[in-house]
């Protein structure tokens, strides 16, 4: 926690939860309520330990609810942390794609998918674009998208896909019918 503005706080953290990134629920982390109070311009480290081996694989964030000089709201810091999937479940190989489509009179050509441990990434170049995954028919959540308007380059980071997945299929807002791929 820091205090941005030159002032110092009162935070009552209240609870602390796991969220996992793709809306599969949360868990309670066991952080008991305290008050703290944080001084201007400072970094105040709330420490506890949390027991992630018995979360499911994927991509969590923190959720903490609290009362910031007494007006409650929910903060979720950006940064985010990942339970891996088991051994050799993810694909680890790349895809060359290679196909364009118009987007609003404008071209995206899909490039390159490369699968990693724990994320799957799709390279794109043209104009930016609104790019949904789905892996034989389910929705893979995606983390972030990137897009670099100088290069004309983007990129979708999603979650990893699976070793049982056989088709990945793009579908790009605006564009006609989704692009399917096949997984080697």
């Amino acid at each position: 926690m820091r205090g941005a503005d030159g002032n110092p706080h009162q935070i009552r953290l209240d609870d602390a939860r796991a969220v996992e990134l793709s809306g599969h629920g949360s868990v309670s982390m066991g952080v008991q309520p305290a008050t703290l109070e944080v001084a201007p311009n400072r970094d105040l480290f709330v420490p506890f330990e949390f027991p992630v081996a018995e979360l499911a694989s994927g991509w969590y964030g923190v959720e903490c609810r609290v009362a910031i000089d007494g007006s409650p709201e929910t903060v979720r810091p950006e940064a985010r942390f990942v339970v891996p999937w088991t051994r050799g479940a993810t694909r680890r190989d790349q895809v060359l794609v290679g196909k364009s489509v118009l987007v609003g009179g404008e071209k995206v050509r899909l490039d390159q998918l490369e699968c990693h441990v724990d994320t799957s990434e799709l390279r794109y170049e043209g104009t930016e674009a609104a790019i949904t995954l789905s892996a034989d028919g389910a929705r893979v959540p995606v983390l972030e998208t990137m897009f670099d308007a100088e290069t004309g380059s983007g990129s979708v980071i999603a979650y990893p896909l699976l070793k049982v997945h056989h088709v990945l299929t793009i579908a790009i807002k605006g564009a006609g019918e989704p692009i399917e791929i096949v997984l080697p």
